[in-house]
């Protein structure tokens, strides 16, 4: 037994010190003796409202994601999970393998990131054709296309919402995200993608799903999909989208 609240497992969940979107769906999810304990990346100065500030960002998180996996790591769990998507796209599918690989040697422990977790959704579902939107700017937006290109996908379109912090991310209404994904869908698309962990679209996405005929997937979802079937869990979850409830 892990520990009481969490005797199937204990996830570490690395985030940055301005996210709130990530723990919630995590915890939202209700999975029955799952648990998570997050180690917080401290984000000084926020603001990302153009390419230099996004990578000034990046540079905060890279600065301080040492201190939070070893906060971490003190509550003892068994994965090391990634709550912040755009620096596991970072330098395309070799740049991901290189992340994971650092994250393990440094930890000892199995390792999901949203980046893998989100190419392992899109094969596990079928689809190749996508289109992808997220809350950065250009400069990551193409770190995301490079990803997904690289690992097979043909990527229709990709639109960043450009906010201008990090707590802006979690700011976005859901009527400004059902026009983005209205804008990007389109009859040759097999799949909407969302990334960004900070961006509130789990339940929304679900409602999409039901409503387009096709997956449209939240990052959020699809990492905690990942990391609970490579963990040999296999609960279905409900409310969360095709992901978690049918496969």
């Amino acid at each position: 037994m892990t520990n009481i609240v969490g005797p199937r497992a204990v996830f570490g969940v690395i985030v940055p010190s301005t996210n709130t979107v990530v723990e919630h769906d995590n915890w939202a999810a209700r999975v029955p003796g799952v648990a998570f304990r997050a180690g917080s990346m401290y984000i000084p100065n926020p603001v990302m409202a153009d390419d230099d500030g996004f990578e000034a960002l990046l540079g905060q998180i890279r600065a301080s994601i040492d201190t939070a996996v070893r906060d971490a790591l003190t509550a003892e769990p068994d994965r090391m999970v990634m709550g912040m998507s755009a620096e596991t796209f970072w330098g395309g599918v070799e740049g991901n393998a290189a992340f994971e690989r650092r994250l393990r040697e440094r930890t000892g422990l199995p390792v999901t990131t949203g980046a893998s977790s989100c190419r392992a959704a899109l094969e596990e579902l079928g689809c190749r054709r996508i289109a992808v939107f997220s809350p950065y700017q250009p400069i990551a937006d193409r770190e995301v296309g490079r990803f997904f290109a690289e690992a097979g996908f043909d990527v229709a379109a990709i639109t960043g919402l450009r906010c201008p912090t990090a707590m802006d991310i979690a700011r976005v209404p859901d009527d400004r995200l059902r026009t983005v994904v209205a804008e990007l869908d389109g009859p040759d698309v097999d799949a909407i993608v969302q990334v960004g962990t900070n961006l509130s679209f789990v339940a929304l996405a679900d409602r999409l799903e039901q409503e387009l005929g096709k997956p449209v997937i939240a990052i959020n979802t699809a990492t905690l999909w990942y990391a609970l079937r490579e963990h040999g869990i296999s609960d279905r979850v409900t409310g969360a989208g095709v992901l978690l409830r049918e496969h």
